[in-house]
């Protein structure tokens, strides 16, 4: 029997067009090297409108989106409402430090699928058009000076399969030097 904390998948969520929420879906298939099928972001080459207009040949190292469902339990507390997806994300997780993992982990997600980090999201201001204020939440920098960014990690599909809430997520980390994550 798992625990209640175990690693999982909380919700999956995919657009066939560029808008800022994603619905909710039951299911969505990882296609190896390409997204979410069906899903506006999936491509072999940048499909984000930012990265497309800076160089639409390069290598999409943001087909999957994943945010850790514990953020949303942080920002009702800071007065804000987020459901899964509506920030973008195709896989809402539990249980998992997303942030916290280094370049090239990879995650298991349900029986077949594997995505492999590529780094950071770095928010955009289209956030604090959908809750004004959001934005600040999302990257905060501490007395120091540091940047921390708390708006998921993006990945590539490794590995092809279907994922939908309830499955298990496994963390294979990478062999070798243990790099964090960068914003992509």
């Amino acid at each position: 029997m798992r625990s209640e904390h175990s690693t999982a998948v909380v919700s999956v969520s995919l657009d066939d067009a560029h808008r800022f929420s994603k619905p909710a879906a039951p299911r969505i298939l990882l296609l190896e090297g390409l997204g979410a099928e069906g899903d506006a972001h999936a491509g072999a080459t940048v499909q984000h409108r930012y990265h497309v207009k800076k160089d639409p040949t390069a290598p999409n190292l943001t087909q999957v989106h994943l945010i850790p469902s514990e953020l949303f339990d942080e920002l009702a507390h800071d007065g804000y409402t987020v459901r899964p997806g509506e920030l973008g994300e195709n896989v809402t997780t539990r249980g998992i430090d997303l942030t916290g993992l280094p370049l090239g982990t990879r995650l298991h997600l349900g029986a077949d699928a594997v995505v492999e980090l590529t780094g950071l999201r770095n928010p955009c201001s289209l956030i604090n058009g959908y809750q004004g204020g959001l934005m600040k939440q999302l990257i905060e920098t501490d007395a120091a000076g540091r940047i921390t960014r708390k708006a998921g990690v993006m990945s590539v599909v490794a590995s092809a399969g279907a994922v939908q809430p309830g499955d298990i997520i496994r963390i294979e980390l990478p062999e070798g030097e243990q790099v964090p994550l960068d914003v992509v």
